[in-house]
């Protein structure tokens, strides 16, 4: 079947129409597009594609688990034509005797006029257990396998990434998922890259692979001595080596959206935070000169003073103590402002609440939702699609990036607050994506709360540097964030 023959259930976008004619035949491939460009019905499409040419009986969508019931629910449906029977069944740890009997039928019985679609979280390949079901679902199916988000798999420490890879050669066709592979230095393509294929990038191993990439300088700290990643060479030939099985799209080049634009409202911290920054400052310092100079150790450090900077602490009990800030009325102050729905971003759950409670006293019972680990899963899709109607009450959606980044879609606001940032350069683009995408019609501003001279420069100092070495690597000429 020639791709031409195939009946899209809605017709592709010119750069997806592109995408699968690169890449649909392919055994191995890496999709690189931009969130909001539609990498799940390209994958979708794929995997129809192959289906009604008899080269695969099922499909194995691999995903973090907030995204999980996204394909179950919308992505499916939304995207493979009605034609094509589909049995879908999502992992569940907890098995019952129905879900049991449901898997065993799907293994032991496959029908050839049925596609077989098996979705499982990410986080479950850290267990033997899951691995097991995967496996036997792999060994009785011609399959597909896919990793959404594929930077979840970068760390080659990880069991999960470890157990994915061992998996990987049962899959007759391997894709690999993400807008931004590269979310802190080029090192994070090694297992994305690895799992399509061991041979991919020509390195035996992932040491191997650094030594050729990296520039590592020796450092003292105190008492203990490290070598210490300093930069990066060798970019170009990177580059060229990963062309040869993906495809990078970026929006910009794609779609007729609105531009961002990027604001900072500078918060002046409290003398109560102040005082206690100071305090947390010193004592961070001590920490890091007596102890085993770690990424974790300084993580864990940046996280308490972000922490203090967003308006809580910690005391020696383990209870969370609110101090006097004026980050929340700024919110505040901007959601005045602003026309239309708000979505607002916040790293910690103490803030996520304190949010919610003051807005809900500000602007009305129903006026806010807040969307984060503690949100039950059956009102997440309700609270996502009374937000959506421009209707409703509903006006402003709190939620932080682990959660709300991914995965969903927000296009009815224009507007969003980063209350505080992550590290994590992928789910600070994921998150700017719920409305930047398609469906969206008007220019999207973000607003990025900083308190002058604490750890909030710091981060988005780091953020820019991450964009700066991702855009080397992928060839990308953009601004982010000025």
């Amino acid at each position: 079947m020639e791709i031409t023959n195939y009946e899209f259930k809605s017709e592709p976008y010119q750069h997806q129409l592109e995408t699968l004619q690169e890449s649909y035949h392919r055994n191995l491939f890496a999709l690189f597009l931009e969130m909001g460009l539609g990498k799940s019905k390209i994958l979708l499409d794929n995997a129809g594609i192959l289906f009604e040419e008899g080269k695969i009986s099922g499909l194995l969508i691999v995903s973090p688990k907030g995204n999980l019931r996204n394909w179950d629910i919308n992505e499916v449906n939304k995207h493979l034509p009605d034609r094509i029977e589909r049995n879908v069944l999502v992992w569940q740890p907890n098995h019952t005797q129905k879900w049991l009997h449901d898997f065993k039928k799907m293994v032991n019985e496959p029908s050839d006029g049925t596609l077989n679609i098996f979705l499982v979280n990410v986080e479950a390949f850290a267990t033997v257990k899951a691995c097991k079901f995967v496996e036997e679902f792999m060994v009785t199916h011609d399959v597909m396998m896919a990793v959404d988000e594929s930077t979840t798999i970068k760390n080659p420490k990880a069991k999960r990434t470890q157990h994915l890879i061992k998996l990987a050669p049962l899959a007759d066709y391997r894709r690999i998922l993400t807008g931004f592979p590269i979310t802190k230095a080029p090192l994070d393509l090694y297992s994305q890259c690895y799992f399509l294929s061991p041979n991919l990038l020509g390195f035996s191993s992932f040491y191997a692979f650094q030594a050729r990439y990296a520039i590592t300088q020796r450092k003292q700290m105190g008492r203990h001595a490290f070598q210490q990643i300093v930069g990066f060479q060798k970019l170009e030939e990177l580059q060229q080596s990963i062309r040869d099985f993906s495809i990078r799209k970026i929006k910009d080049e794609c779609l007729d959206l609105h531009a961002k634009v990027y604001v900072r409202r500078h918060v002046e911290l409290t003398d109560e935070q102040n005082k206690a920054y100071g305090t947390m400052k010193r004592e961070a310092l001590m920490i890091l000169e007596d102890e085993l100079f770690s990424t974790m150790n300084v993580l864990t450090q940046l996280m308490r003073l972000q922490q203090v900077v967003a308006g809580s602490l910690r005391n020696e009990e383990g209870e969370t103590i609110i101090l006097k800030n004026n980050r929340v009325q700024a919110v505040l102050d901007l959601l005045e402002e602003a026309s239309g729905k708000v979505v607002i971003f916040a790293v910690f759950q103490t803030d996520i609440q304190e949010l919610e409670r003051a807005i809900t006293e500000k602007f009305g019972q129903g006026s806010v939702a807040s969307y984060y680990g503690k949100t039950p899963q059956d009102e997440r899709q309700r609270i996502i699609e009374k937000f959506q109607d421009p209707d409703s009450e509903l006006r402003y959606f709190v939620s932080n990036p682990q959660t709300g980044g991914r995965g969903i879609t927000l296009t009815e606001a224009s507007t969003m607050i980063f209350y505080s940032n992550s590290y994590d350069l992928e789910l600070r683009v994921q998150a700017e994506d719920r409305i930047h995408r398609i469906g969206q019609e008007r220019s999207c501003t973000y607003v990025d709360l900083v308190s002058q001279g604490t750890v909030d420069e710091q981060i988005l100092k780091n953020l820019l540097s991450k964009v700066k070495i991702s855009n080397e690597v992928l060839g990308e000429v953009r601004s982010w964030f000025q």
